[in-house]
């Protein structure tokens, strides 16, 4: 790892950016909605160190080198973070590609040797990232007592969180219902057990790159896989790594309700679901999802 990824809280923040140009309102833009104090500094202003006090974050932006070298020089004396767009040379950081979620930020950096290739990274991971993780994570964050009364050991809170991130509590909060998440969330607590274990049938693609994003979820989050030998890729590419692995010989439906009741997060994987199996389960009073795969063109 040659760079440290950090997080700087903008609360009470004061960021300056230095520049007019369109890298200047890029970087801006990186701000918005965001509780920071942003400051703007225009080529006179850029070059007084007296308008860097008590910045928290510098940036200078501009495609004129003399002025980037400049304010950068000027910005130097407040002690501040800086960062001089496409001069690693005179930066203190790297800003990278991110995926803003609210209080769920995601952050890829490439040391800046490729900014580029950090951006198109980011386009393949910000849709594994929910619309509404900003909301559940504040939600979470609302109901952080009773959560740990309703789960003091720290793996059982971890499941049930795990749980949290697909079904009910996650599509309101994507569909900005925050009323309706916070209610399900309440009445989920208040459940326990009974609301974390859930069973996905997922229909393994034909194609790694065909699976949906809601199954490439359910793979992250759960603790149970089941699938046969030719799952290998998928479950390498999306599975969690320490979750515990079955065959489809060990996981008849009776199995697959005792571990839900248990609390466990199974995903069942094979090229052709099995529509008894999903029968079965929903006859036992399971929570079933069926994911199928896209179809190549």
């Amino acid at each position: 790892m040659e760079t440290f990824p950090a997080f700087f809280p903008l609360v009470g923040a004061r960021v300056v950016i230095a520049g007019e140009d369109d890298s200047a309102e890029a970087k801006a833009r990186l701000f918005d909605g965001s509780p920071a104090q942003i400051v703007r500094l225009d080529a006179e202003a850029a070059l007084d160190p007296a308008a860097y006090v008590g910045a928290t974050l510098v940036f200078v932006a501009s495609f004129d080198s003399v002025f980037a070298k400049a304010a950068a020089s000027a910005a130097r004396g407040c002690g501040a973070p800086l960062n001089v767009v496409d001069r690693p040379e005179l930066s203190d950081f790297h800003t990278p590609a991110v995926i803003d979620r609210g209080q769920v930020v995601a952050a890829i950096g490439t040391a800046g040797a490729a900014p580029l290739l950090a951006s198109l990274l980011r386009a393949e991971i910000e849709v594994r990232i929910p619309a509404g993780a900003g909301r559940i994570a504040a939600l979470l964050g609302d109901q952080r007592e009773p959560l740990r009364k309703a789960f003091p050991d720290l793996a059982h809170r971890r499941a049930f969180l795990r749980a949290m991130l697909i079904g009910p509590v996650a599509d309101a909060a994507a569909a900005g219902d925050e009323a309706l998440a916070g209610r399900l969330l309440g009445e989920a607590i208040a459940a326990g057990w009974s609301a974390v274990g859930r069973i996905s049938l997922i229909e393994a693609p034909s194609a790694l790159d065909l699976i949906s994003v809601r199954a490439v979820r359910a793979l992250n989050i759960a603790d149970v896989v089941v699938s046969g030998p030719g799952a290998a890729p998928l479950l390498a590419s999306h599975a969690r790594r320490d979750a515990e692995y079955l065959s489809p010989a060990e996981a008849d439906a009776a199995t697959l309700a005792a571990l839900a009741r248990q609390g466990r997060i199974v995903a069942v994987v094979s090229r052709t679901p099995d529509p008894a199996l999903g029968r079965a389960l929903a006859a036992l009073g399971v929570p079933v999802e069926r994911l199928e795969a896209a179809r190549a063109p």
